[in-house]
């Protein structure tokens, strides 16, 4: 009978797994924060250099695709590995992964037109899947409930870190050297993540005959990947072609649902989501992502066009997120230690509803760092609940579990940015139109110091008003996000803690 306390069964140290020296485990945590953030930086970084690529390659109507299969693969693909790594242990699925991932960077590189980048994109993402998941599995099983607070603060504040980071690295690379060298930068961190989670990593699985179930990952790819689809490019596809994809979404889940229930190894346990632990967790991840990335992507544009600020600015003022965000993960840590898991979910909760609030009062007038408030409240925020959730998820499981409730939680995140930024996007658009019809094409001239300083006054005054009033409403959105997040953080059950 699973857990539907959340009770602690992942308490004791890794019972497939030899727990590594200090040295060792120093080694391991290194190459999955390196892994990690190679993985994560590589969903920011191109967005500085998609325009140097298209001038270079053409096909500027793939340009959304090279963005968004990217992490469509990754999503679709995190469940997989994660049930693939309690099946046959992590080393391998995470040597895979990394491979995978190395070989479609490369790729990239080679990439002579959009079209075959857009391909080995998919190749990156595919590999990205096993990453992310798999790197915070393998620190789960190393690491103690009690020092995973710490730990796991680490990985997380790799995301904060690699948003602000990437796009700067990508500039930095396109004018000195090359847009294709961006994507080779990362081949010597791979190789030397495989290195170190080879050498110091030892585990041991007790080996025995395994039935992948190759159904459930076709479905769950299709339940998946298609809606995804439709969301990610609802703008672009007819809204026959949109109902189509949400229509074999939900038939290939209600497929998944019945083929998880009589299969003997199901790639998707349905157990995991009568623990009330792991429903909390990664419905938090869910509507926290969304938060994040909705407040996230269109924050610099408020900084510019709004406020008529440079982009140096708008890079400045969501950096404040990642200030806060690492040093609110470590102490999440240890106040989660002392307390317990609810009171961390619940004061990183209030932090995001507090920073969606100071953004919700933002005007142009305001200045940027009224802005920046809002982004370092935010970073609070999600240092302490990326922190909590993931934490308290591993501790609720078991070793032969923790690689899919891992997974399961991060791919509830991917999800969830992925419907935050689209999310926000639609509103952003909507209030645009509504306001003014052909204020959407004049935004452009907002961005570019040069036109705005050549429009007259009384067309800038409109202009500014009516982007404005457009990411108010985004923000409202946000957070809507994160008042749910704040819900969710409250059925967490009391009392527990590492």
């Amino acid at each position: 009978m699973p857990d539907v306390s959340g009770g602690n069964p992942g308490s004791g140290l890794p019972d497939s797994a030899d727990r590594p020296n200090e040295g060792g485990r120093r080694a391991i945590l290194w190459a999955c924060l390196i892994a990690t953030c190679m993985a994560a930086i590589e969903s920011t970084i191109v967005a500085t250099i998609v325009p140097t690529i298209v001038s270079d390659l053409g096909g500027f109507n793939l340009f959304t695709w090279v963005f968004a299969i990217y992490v469509l693969t990754q999503a679709v693909s995190i469940p997989v590995y994660g049930r693939l790594a309690d099946l046959y242990s992590r080393k391998p699925v995470f040597f895979f992964g990394v491979c995978l991932f190395l070989a479609g960077t490369v790729l990239c590189g080679l990439a002579p037109g959009m079209p075959s980048l857009v391909l080995f994109r998919a190749v990156q993402g595919i590999g990205a899947g096993a990453i992310q998941p798999i790197a915070a599995t393998i620190l789960g099983d190393i690491y103690k409930p009690s020092e995973r607070g710490r730990v796991q603060g680490l990985v997380s504040s790799v995301f904060g870190v690699s948003a602000v980071a990437g796009p700067s690295l990508g500039a930095f690379l396109v004018q000195h050297i090359g847009w294709r060298a961006v994507f080779w930068v990362n081949i010597p961190f791979g190789v030397a993540a495989i290195a170190m989670i080879g050498v110091f990593l030892r585990e041991k699985v007790e080996r025995r005959s395994h039935r992948i179930d190759w159904a459930g990952s076709v479905l769950l790819l299709v339940g998946v990947g298609c809606p995804m689809l439709a969301l990610v490019q609802g703008g672009t596809l007819g809204s026959a072609a949109i109902l189509g994809l949400i229509s074999v979404g939900v038939l290939a889940l209600g497929a998944l649902y019945l083929n998880e229930r009589s299969v003997p190894e199901p790639m998707l346990p349905l157990e995991l989501w009568r623990n009330r632990v792991i429903v909390v967790g990664s419905l938090g991840n869910f509507t926290s992502g969304a938060m994040m990335l909705g407040v996230s992507a269109f924050l610099p544009t408020y900084i510019q066009g709004a406020m008529g600020r440079e982009a140096l600015v708008g890079g400045l003022v969501l950096g404040a997120m990642s200030m806060t965000w690492a040093p609110a993960s470590f102490l999440a840590g240890r106040i989660m230690g002392r307390t317990s898991y609810r009171t961390v979910a619940i004061s990183g909760a209030l932090s995001l509803v507090a920073g969606c609030g100071i953004l919700l009062a933002l005007t142009p007038a305001a200045g940027p760092w009224w802005a920046a408030a809002g982004a370092f409240t935010i970073g609070i925020g999600m240092g302490f609940c990326s922190t909590v959730f993931i934490v308290s998820i591993q501790a609720s499981v078991p070793w032969r579990q923790r690689g899919a409730a891992t997974s399961s939680s991060m791919f509830m995140r991917f999800v969830g940015q992925a419907i935050g930024a689209s999310g926000c996007g639609a509103v952003l658009n909507a209030t645009m139109t509504r306001s003014d019809p052909g204020a959407a094409g004049a935004v452009d001239r907002l961005l570019n110091l040069a036109t705005r300083s050549a429009m007259a006054p009384a067309e800038l005054a409109h202009l500014t008003g009516t982007l404005a009033g457009a990411l108010h409403n985004a923000y409202l959105l946000a957070a809507v996000f994160a008042v749910l997040t704040l819900l969710i953080a409250c059925w967490m059950p009391a009392r527990l803690r590492p």
